[in-house]
């Protein structure tokens, strides 16, 4: 699209005011012409080079992966093809919404040469997205016009939650990653339902630990050392519903139960279990059966990178049958929601209907605008109001969670700022007991 730059319209003012003059016999009339027909060659000649001026070849280098929260660097490179210097303003197509850096920026390029610098933007969340392209607002020789073009072809990313604090964990022991999370361990040694080897007594070691057979041949203590069982099943039930859409801090519920999810999933892989997901939004589910090994994290992130929390109500008696259905061996089942007191029947009936084959911890999140809304200082009708109304809401929440802890259903009622720790503080106290 081409269109007058700011030169041209200067020109043709002027051309107005000369015609104005010329009308009050100030200005000769064939000077008026003149100008007008100078303008109009001028303006011709100098459109007919830019429309005939080929476009810079571009190039963008964008990962195909992308974590969710810091920034991300784009490289794009453009190249000349023609044998005049463009000017121009170049601005990249990123997805809408996102923050961005650097961009447009206002280039010369000469010809022969190649131009190459970076901007950032910053993903706002998870999914896959395009960038369309580049826009183009190249400027003409004399100035007079500018034509809008399109560079490039499209790039698709993959956004992710945020998987730098995994990275950091798998190179650290199982105990140290758990601590890095909020984990508050509890150690005890040679307590595991698996046998793993024989070794010297410690001062400590229970007596049962102690065998005999092997103390009567070495002449001394030796103790049985045990770890906790291997090749288990974790499943991470996830709702994916409209409570989920609540916000804390920069991330939303689900994004906060997705990144904890994430972080329990690598520490029961590092300890030789097999993780699935199910995440269910009313009638849709997807399905994730349990993986283990050195893979079983990219499947994981790939399963669950563009779950989105959806403004619908969750069918836990429906997820609760697509669980059964899917998966026949006994697993932990940690379903992850905000539980409520309109929940009671359909998700007890759920979680007992679990319960018959799987170990099930319900983890219900804690609203802190909720919270926040308790305090009344201010000593006004509308902050009474809602004060009364927060704690009320709070407190039949409460009774809900008493109903499914007298029914043997073990709950973490918890903040999202304390999700990932509690979770695997409590699937290690699981395996430490041998439940499942």
């Amino acid at each position: 699209m081409m269109r007058p730059a700011s030169a041209l319209l200067w020109a043709l003012l002027g051309w107005t005011g000369m015609g104005a003059l010329a009308g009050l016999d100030l200005c000769p009339l064939w000077v008026w012409l003149s100008a007008g027909a100078l303008i109009a060659v001028l303006g011709a000649v100098d459109a007919a080079r830019l429309w005939r001026e080929p476009s810079p070849q571009l190039r963008r280098e964008l990962p195909a992966v992308a974590p969710l929260g810091p920034e991300l660097m784009v490289r794009l490179s453009l190249r000349a093809t023609g044998r005049q210097t463009l000017r121009m303003v170049l601005h990249d197509l990123h997805p809408g919404g996102w923050a961005v850096r650097g961009m447009p920026r206002t280039l010369r390029l000469a010809p022969g040469h190649t131009l190459t610098f970076d901007y950032a933007v910053t993903p706002a969340q998870r999914g896959q997205f395009t960038f369309a392209g580049c826009h183009l607002r190249l400027g003409s020789r004399w100035r007079l016009w500018t034509q809008q073009r399109q560079l490039g072809e499209a790039s698709v990313i993959r956004v992710y939650p945020n998987f730098a604090p995994l990275a950091r964990m798998a190179g650290l022991s199982v105990e140290v990653a758990s601590r890095s999370v909020g984990a508050r361990l509890q150690r005890r040694r040679g307590e595991g339902s698996e046998f793993q080897e024989l070794r010297d007594y410690r001062l400590g070691d229970s007596l049962r630990r102690i065998d005999w057979k092997a103390t009567a041949r070495r002449g001394h203590l030796i103790s049985r050392e045990y770890r906790d069982e291997r090749n288990q099943q974790v499943i991470l039930m996830l709702d994916c519903g409209r409570r989920m859409l609540a916000q804390d801090d920069r991330l939303s519920h689900f994004d906060h139960v997705l990144n904890a999810s994430l972080a329990l999933a690598c520490i029961a892989l590092r300890q030789g279990d097999a993780v699935g997901l199910l995440a269910c939004a009313n009638e849709n589910t997807r399905w994730l059966p349990p993986q283990r090994g050195s893979s079983a994290m990219d499947r994981l992130l790939d399963a669950g990178y563009d779950l989105q929390a959806l403004p619908v109500a969750t069918d836990y008696l429906t997820a609760a049958s697509a669980l059964q259905a899917r998966q026949r061996r006994r697993a932990f089942v940690v379903l992850m929601t905000n539980v409520r007191d309109e929940d009671d029947e359909e998700l007890r009936a759920a979680v007992a209907m679990l319960s018959q084959q799987h170990l099930v911890l319900v983890v219900s999140l804690r609203e802190q605008a909720l919270e926040d809304a308790i305090p009344c200082a201010d000593g006004r009708m509308e902050s009474a109001i809602r004060s009364a109304a927060a704690m009320h809401y709070l407190a039949r929440r409460e009774a809900m969670h008493d109903a499914l802890r007298r029914e043997g259903v073990p709950l973490l009622d918890v903040h999202c700022s304390e999700l990932s720790g509690v979770l695997i503080e409590r699937y290690l106290a699981v395996k430490r007991e041998g439940r499942l």
